[in-house]
């Protein structure tokens, strides 16, 4: 805490009057629409207020911040929004599903964890010693079907036929780049 006091936040109560305002425009135009077109015309109305609505929301309001998230001074906080959440799940669902999926999205994903997880941990670049880099992470014999899904040296896939990363596997590596 600085000491400072920060000034209070008044959410929209300080933009009372232009929603009014528009509010009040948008029922004319659906009285309007009502008028020249029936009730077709009023459903056209609405619809397109509520889509110009929602993209000027989306446009003005601040991105949030994850649960939990911790500032640090010489960090920059990344804003989370549900469109980067539902990609990510959707890149994590398809690249369990298809090798081709896996290879475009979530494979860099994985190699870029595993790569930053042995340079803070040990001093190790994955692209530039892989040998050491898989025995960091093939710690058993049972790890050692880990590799391929994060070799950088491994091809992409060419055809989508193949399937992708298993879940137990994918949970397997997540749980060696903890331990790393």
């Amino acid at each position: 805490m600085s000491g400072r006091a920060e000034p209070a936040n008044d959410g929209w109560r300080a933009a009372v009057p232009e929603i009014c305002i528009a509010a009040v425009l948008v029922a004319l135009a659906a009285a309007a629409g009502y008028v020249t077109g029936g009730l077709a015309g009023t459903v056209v109305v609405v619809s397109g207020a509520a889509v110009i609505t929602l993209v000027v929301m989306r446009a003005i309001t601040p991105l949030d911040v994850a649960p939990g998230a911790v500032r640090r001074a010489d960090a920059e906080v990344i804003p989370v929004t549900f469109a980067g959440y539902w990609r990510k799940r959707t890149g994590l669902v398809d690249g369990t599903q298809s090798l081709t999926a896996y290879d475009a999205d979530l494979r860099g994903t994985l190699q870029h964890l595993l790569a930053a997880r042995l340079a803070e941990r040990h001093g190790v670049s994955l692209h530039d010693d892989p040998d050491t880099a898989r025995r960091l992470l093939c710690a058993g014999p049972r790890d050692d079907a880990l590799w391929y899904w994060v070799d950088p040296a491994r091809p992409p896939a060419r055809s989508g036929k193949q399937p992708g990363i298993p879940p137990r596997t994918l949970a397997r590596l997540i749980d060696r780049l903890e331990q790393l």
